[in-house]
């Protein structure tokens, strides 16, 4: 999004670096495709540290390794966010941040967003269950009321994925004053004294320098943002020496505050044979190719609510997302058949984790440990959602297509140990970056990283605590603000050297 921005005034020269490769490969760009690219080549494929809250389990954690990063491989919801989400950015010293402030940068997104063309029968009985559980109907969930159940937006356009590298990059890849360098490793930023001048990559086994005139801008998101910035001198003194990195700025945040959305799922099995499990028959695939509608258009995730679970809740709690499908453990765990899947999201963590580094080696994985359940509050407000979502799928709205109770089933009676046997990562991990003006905070509100010149972070990482919803419409937001400074300043960003 960034490269886009940057270079339309034909003037700032760009180079983009990414380890991954060109975003061809078609699952990306069929919706209901995307969990056949986890553990692919466009997947980093991270597991974090053992989890001792969730019975020592290491989770699997699927990150975009492509042009595009996250957004060629998520489940292409946009939601934006609750508007109280970026005023309590505003309250912790980020001046310009608040709902006010970038609600007109949302609107500036090229993002495709529309409604679903084609929905499942099963995601409007989940609406109708949601009904008689008194959550009320919202249609859009970007509108002035976040609370309640609908039909999701999504990043699409003409039935096709559209990520960043469709809505912002490929567009601008004419331009001369855009160089993309795909398959390239960045392994640290350069300095000059305090002053980032470029970055060292590895490409094909060999060494690449790109030297930048003005700026340097990392774009890793939360897990590899953080860990550039240390392997690069800039973190906790005393853990950089441990692995024997040089200190250029002792900043103690630098992986601290990692907040994930963690989800908890209960699945039956679906009388009637019209669940996503027959996605790929010949009349669906025909369907898709000629007139890109059906059941192929589908983001797997199609309906949710978001509530109050709590009454002192100043914002949404918990989201209750909704799939016409078995999506147990990511799809790796579905049992043959038809079936569908309500999923509880704990919103607003109280669990803080971290991302550190294992060693200096820039091409090993670094250490992933969200912390998840730390806070026992966290455990008892999912264990309420997951509990939720079973009397919606128990209600008369189920009744024509409910079969037999997969998850939780026999482990209803024990549902705090089923909760943490088999609750998963949502795929939104933020804030190890993250923006404010303590002595904690990484970059200053307009990214720049605290203590040096000429580095900024634009990313996930920045945001100080997570959103209400799912973030990668927050994060192009964040790109758009950005944009919008280092261009008032007239900043050329990047050279090839």
């Amino acid at each position: 999004m960034l490269a886009n921005r940057l270079t339309e005034d034909g003037r700032t020269t760009v180079a983009l670096v990414e380890a991954g490769g060109p975003d061809k490969k078609q699952e990306i760009h069929i919706p209901a495709a995307f969990s056949k690219l986890f553990k692919s080549a466009c997947d980093w494929a991270y597991y974090t540290e053992a989890q001792p809250q969730l019975n020592n389990r290491k989770l699997y954690w699927p990150r975009g390794k492509v042009l595009g990063g996250s957004s060629s491989i998520n489940a292409m919801i946009y939601t934006r966010g609750n508007r109280g989400d970026f005023d309590d950015w505003q309250r912790a010293g980020n001046d310009g941040w608040s709902a006010s402030d970038v609600e007109p940068l949302f609107d500036k997104t090229l993002l495709g967003v529309s409604s679903l063309r084609t929905t499942n029968p099963l995601s409007d009985a989940f609406l109708r269950a949601c009904e008689e559980e008194g959550i009320p109907r919202n249609d859009d969930f970007n509108g002035p009321k976040q609370e309640g159940a609908g039909f999701f937006h999504v990043t699409q356009r003409g039935g096709k994925r559209c990520s960043c590298a469709v809505a912002y990059l490929n567009p601008a890849l004419r331009r001369d004053n855009l160089t993309v360098f795909t398959q390239t490793h960045t392994t640290r930023v350069l300095f000059e004294g305090t002053r980032a001048v470029g970055v060292e990559c590895v490409q094909n086994g060999k060494k690449l320098e790109l030297r930048a005139e003005r700026e340097v801008i990392l774009s890793g998101g939360a897990i590899n943002s953080p860990q550039l910035l240390m392997l690069s001198g800039i973190g906790a003194a005393d853990e950089l020496r441990a692995h024997g990195i040089d200190v250029i700025a002792d900043l103690p945040g630098v992986g601290k505050n990692l907040q994930d959305h963690l989800v908890g799922g209960v699945t039956h099995e679906s009388t009637q044979p019209i669940s996503l499990a027959g996605a790929e028959t010949i009349g669906n695939l025909l369907r898709y190719l000629f007139l890109k509608k059906g059941m192929l258009t589908s983001n797997v995730a199609e309906a949710g609510a978001f509530i109050r679970m709590r009454s002192d809740a100043a914002v949404p709690d918990i989201e209750l997302i909704f799939g016409p499908v078995f999506y147990m453990n990511h799809g790796f765990d579905n049992p043959p058949g038809h079936g569908f899947t309500v999923g509880a999201i704990l919103l607003h963590p109280k669990s803080r984790g971290t991302i550190r580094l294992r060693s200096n080696d820039p091409l090993a994985a670094p250490a992933i440990d969200p912390q998840y359940f730390t806070d026992p509050a966290d455990a008892q407000l999912l264990r309420e959602g997951v509990e939720l979502s079973l009397r919606i799928t128990r209600s008369k709205a189920f009744d024509a297509f409910r079969g037999a109770e997969v998850w939780p089933g026999t482990r209803s009676a024990e549902m705090d140990a089923f909760v943490r046997d088999t609750a998963e990562t949502l795929y939104h991990p933020v804030g190890t970056c993250r923006m404010g003006s303590d002595g904690e905070a990484v970059v200053d509100r307009e990214l720049r990283v605290r203590g040096v010149d000429g580095l900024r972070v634009i990313d996930a990482s920045v945001m100080p605590s997570i959103v209400s919803g799912h973030p990668n419409a927050a994060v192009v937001m964040i790109a758009e603000k950005a944009s919008e400074m280092i261009r008032g300043a007239g900043l050329p960003l990047a050279k090839n050297g």
